[in-house]
């Protein structure tokens, strides 16, 4: 059975509602169903999700105009699963809306007409980067991880064995795979991380127009729909993580106002380009100190030009080898959670360390500490011990450029 609904979004739907449900029904034994939308992409921007009549069942955003649901497959940023009859709805997101308005075209199939698409084939284990080492504290061990990263779940163009492959390649750990609006990319990651020597920790890039937010740890899923403050509160009774993303980017900077804000932030994000301009660090002083950073590479696909793990957080495990094989992911958001964070441009790049009640620069010869209240000390070899003191840390180069930084 198929049905076809064609509609003109105006700005004035969007100044209603961000979301516009199409309803539809599923009657009982139904297989699978199939969604197509579409609208002139070089005219405006819809999201595409769905709704079940018990539970949300997926989101892809702008990165799809099709997906499949069954029992047994679904179209990646899709929950599989029986088909609960009754109420279900297609999830439009009006992000961008033309102020002549926008013709979409929905088709619903019950059943499908054609199979869901599939992830890319599991690549060779690949050889992994030389580890580095770095001083820590008794019975700590500093591991490398990305917390920014997409697969073919959202709008990333990996599967996500391709994108553990490359994880590894770069030297990472720990890397969090966060797509955006979805948990289908959690079932079956800690086999995937196993497979390939990589702890993959489940995220989910809580995603609106006034601002994302990564949810760490394996919650349920978040609804965006609601105000933060319901992610903030959600996330923690889950035992998860939230942290604020790219507070300054472009057209999806930060602007939700919270009665508490999350225990994390991406202060650095691959977007500070210009490192000499200091409005991330400003944003993380007039947010709060006690807010612990962390970096995310965003990434999304080989072909934007941009590696995984650039920048790169370091994270303090306790009683851990990383040669012992992957770390669970929940020492990692242990590790998080106290706060025991180090950002770094790259995997090779200077990093600053807190270290048995001292700062420690490491590669970072030529640079100068500054401290929270903006004094500076030069660093002068390639490991140098300063006395620790309250308040966030980094190194500077003598452009002016910030090279590392330390809660």
């Amino acid at each position: 059975m198929g049905r076809r609904v064609t509609r003109t979004l105006t700005p004035e739907d969007r100044a209603v509602s961000p979301y516009l449900e199409i309803p539809f029904e599923v009657a009982p034994g139904t297989p699978s169903i199939e969604v197509r939308l579409t609208f002139d992409r070089d005219r405006g921007v819809v999201d595409l999700g769905c709704a079940g009549a018990g539970a949300f069942r997926g989101w892809s955003g702008g990165a799809r105009s099709r997906f499949v649901i069954g029992a047994d497959a679904a179209t990646p940023g899709y929950l599989p699963g029986e088909l609960e009859p009754g109420r279900w709805a297609v999830v439009l997101g009006l992000h961008r809306i033309p102020a002549d308005g926008l013709d979409v075209v929905v088709e619903i199939d019950t059943p499908a007409s054609g199979p869901a698409e599939i992830e890319p084939p599991p690549p060779p284990r690949p050889q992994r980067r030389p580890r580095r080492r770095l001083p820590s504290d008794a019975g700590f061990t500093w591991v490398a991880g990305d917390f920014h990263a997409h697969t073919v779940h959202s709008d990333g163009t990996l599967g996500r064995a391709q994108l553990a492959a490359l994880a590894v390649e770069e030297g990472l750990d720990v890397l969090a795979v966060t797509d955006h609006n979805t948990v289908s990319h959690h079932a079956g990651l800690g086999a995937i991380g196993d497979q390939y020597g990589v702890t993959l920790v489940p995220g989910q890039e809580v995603t609106t127009d006034r601002g994302h937010a990564n949810a760490f740890g394996a919650v349920r899923w978040v609804d965006f729909r609601q105000h933060p403050d319901a992610w903030v509160s959600q996330v923690a009774d889950d035992g998860g993580l939230l942290s604020v993303n790219h507070p300054l980017a472009a057209d999806c900077a930060w602007h939700h106002q919270l009665e508490a804000p999350p225990p994390l932030a991406e202060i650095w994000h691959w977007s500070w380009l210009d490192r000499r301009w200091s409005g991330p660090l400003a944003w993380w002083n007039a947010w709060g100190w006690e807010t612990i950073p962390v970096g995310g590479s965003d990434f999304h696909s080989p072909e934007q030009g941009r590696s995984l793990a650039e920048p790169l957080t370091w994270v303090a495990i306790e009683r851990h080898s990383p040669d012992d094989g992957p770390v669970p992911f929940e020492a990692v958001i242990d590790a998080l959670r106290l706060g025991r964070t180090a950002v770094a441009a790259g995997y090779d790049a200077p990093v600053l360390l807190r270290v048995d009640d001292e700062f420690v620069a490491v590669g970072a010869d030529g640079t100068a500490l500054i401290d929270a209240e903006g004094r500076r000390r030069p660093v002068h070899g390639d490991l140098v011990r300063f006395p620790a003191a309250p308040g966030p840390h980094r190194l500077e180069a003598p452009d002016a450029a910030v090279v590392a930084i330390s809660p």
